[in-house]
């Protein structure tokens, strides 16, 4: 039996190695990451035109107005709804949206993926060495 699990080890510790190597950085990116991401607010806003285009006007936490256009051209001068929720980031303020932010977690899911990988393998290789 030693003898058929003899190709075992060297696959187990090549996949702890590209496990763990790529695997905690990323980790460590991604609490980077986060640690600077601002939070977002959100606020009562209205909707205007001005130029064919669409915008959102809001006063956020500090009681200062902000006005932004968005990227939607205006639709044919009739709004259906002028009051609007607004999400916005605190740190730039310009930067809003009508949908509440998504956070993209790209970097830490590939991380904690990497990182079992090789967790998993460390100890499949120490249960190897074992029996």
């Amino acid at each position: 039996m030693a003898g058929s699990m003899d190709f075992l080890g060297p696959i187990l510790e090549m996949m702890t190695w590209v496990g763990f190597v790529p695997g905690v950085p990323l980790l460590v990116i991604a609490w980077a990451i986060a640690r600077r991401r601002c939070p977002w607010a959100t606020a009562d806003g209205e909707q205007f035109t001005a130029g064919g285009f669409l915008g959102v006007q809001w006063v956020d936490q500090s009681n200062e107005e902000r006005k932004v256009l968005l990227d939607v051209a205006a639709k044919d001068g009739s709004l259906t709804s002028r009051s609007v929720v607004v999400h916005y980031d605190l740190c730039h303020p310009s930067r809003c949206s009508l949908q509440p932010p998504r956070y993209d977690n790209t970097v830490l899911i590939l991380g904690w993926i990497l990182t079992g990988i090789g967790l998993l393998s460390t100890v499949g290789g120490l249960l190897l060495v074992i029996l």
